[in-house]
């Protein structure tokens, strides 16, 4: 006779209460452990997109783990590299012109003074005592931003350095980590845990490989739309739209701004500056209807409120760095959540309402055969620790 262990019904506002408690200490815990997880989180995104080229390293050329790691590793340094030299670049430019983007910019700004005084009925000088509070105030604190901003830097530079170590160490040790997920479940979970693993190495690699062409798609269109318009820093803003555009949602709009602001201080026409600002905006469009969708949409289903809010709660928690890593953390819980019965009306939440075959029905995803052929090293051999 075999015995069952009774199961243990709570009522909902003890539910409620737990649900309500496990959010607050998980908050608590990613505010503070900010310096650890943050650069954790884009180690493990880096590592499941270097990982195909480690698993050739070690299987095509029979190179040892440690030595296939590292030359990944060299890989996304180099990338890296050319990624801030080619910023470096641009911004030099704009630093040697500064001084006549400062006037421009200062003439320009008395024009639009006037136009409010004309407009708004404004006078000329509320609108100094307002712009001299401001700048006394910026001027005063100039020791202080300068002091952050070299701190800043220097956080830039020391991030980067635990974001290669930690690559590394996941790219070594993932057979471990693998082991180690199996083992903290029931055998009778395997299955699942097996599944978990395999789509969001998959989706995951799917989805950064997409928001990569997306932003390299985005900023040579706007490259070259900027340089037929004829604007000056044509490379740079249209690198600037690009890279911003990452963010959803939020990051077209302050692309938009920068790229206003820059435009004005080179002493453009209005009619260049408009046709900068609709440049953006019909980009925008047709990245969001077009391109996203093609390249990233089919990669994750997230419906467009969720992603919002978590743009908006990473940037609470994480600030700049957060809203980069909202997209994929909300994709990886909707994995789990999909896999877990108790948990499948969360991941149904996260999902897009036109994903569902049916009303009221979760439709049940599987990886087909040439999805897990793609998988290297495959999940039998990071289980046991072959090859």
């Amino acid at each position: 006779m075999t015995y069952t262990k009774p199961r243990m019904y709570l009522p909902f506002y003890a539910k409620l209460a737990l649900v309500l408690v496990s959010l607050i200490a998980l908050g608590y815990i990613f505010v503070l452990g900010k310096q650890i997880l943050s650069p954790l989180l884009y180690s493990f995104l880096f590592a499941i997109l270097l990982l195909p080229f480690a698993s050739a390293l070690e299987k095509k050329f029979k190179f040892p783990r440690s030595v296939a790691a590292s030359l990944s590793i060299v890989l996304l340094i180099l990338f890296v590299y050319l990624l801030f030299y080619f910023i470096g670049a641009q911004l030099s430019n704009l630093a040697d012109d500064w001084p006549v983007f400062k006037q421009t910019f200062t003439s320009s700004l008395a024009d639009f003074q006037h136009w409010i005084s004309h407009r708004f009925h404004v006078n000329m000088a509320k609108q100094i005592n307002y712009i001299n509070k401001a700048t006394s105030g910026l001027v005063s604190s100039s020791t202080t931003i300068i002091g952050e901003t070299v701190l800043s830097v220097s956080s830039i530079v020391l991030f980067l350095v635990f974001v290669m170590i930690y690559t590394f160490f996941i790219l070594f040790y993932r057979r471990l980590i693998i082991r180690f997920l199996i083992a903290v479940f029931r055998e009778e979970h395997s299955v699942t845990v097996f599944d978990i693993v395999a789509q969001v190495q998959f989706i995951i690699r799917k989805y950064i490989v997409g928001l990569l062409l997306e932003m390299a798609i985005v900023s040579v269109a706007c490259c070259i739309a900027f340089s037929i318009i004829g604007i000056k820093y044509a490379i740079l803003l249209g690198f600037i739209t690009g890279l911003f555009n990452i963010i959803p949602y939020i990051g077209i709009f302050t692309s938009l701004v920068l790229t206003t602001l820059i435009t004005i201080g080179t002493a453009a026409s209005t009619t260049t500056i408009v046709l900068v600002m609709a440049t953006i905006g019909g980009m925008h469009l047709i990245d969001s209807n077009f391109l996203l969708p093609f390249i990233v949409g089919s990669k994750v289903k997230i419906n467009a409120f969720i992603t919002l809010l978590g743009v908006i709660i990473g940037e609470m928690i994480w600030g700049i760095s957060g809203m980069f890593l909202s997209v994929p953390v909300i994709a990886i819980c909707k994995i789990v959540f999909d896999r877990i019965e108790s948990l499948k009306p969360w991941g149904l939440l996260l999902g897009d309402e036109k994903d569902e075959t049916e009303p009221g029905k979760l439709r049940k995803e599987t990886v087909n055969n040439e999805t897990m052929k793609m998988e290297e090293p495959s999940l039998e051999q990071e289980t046991l620790g072959k090859g």
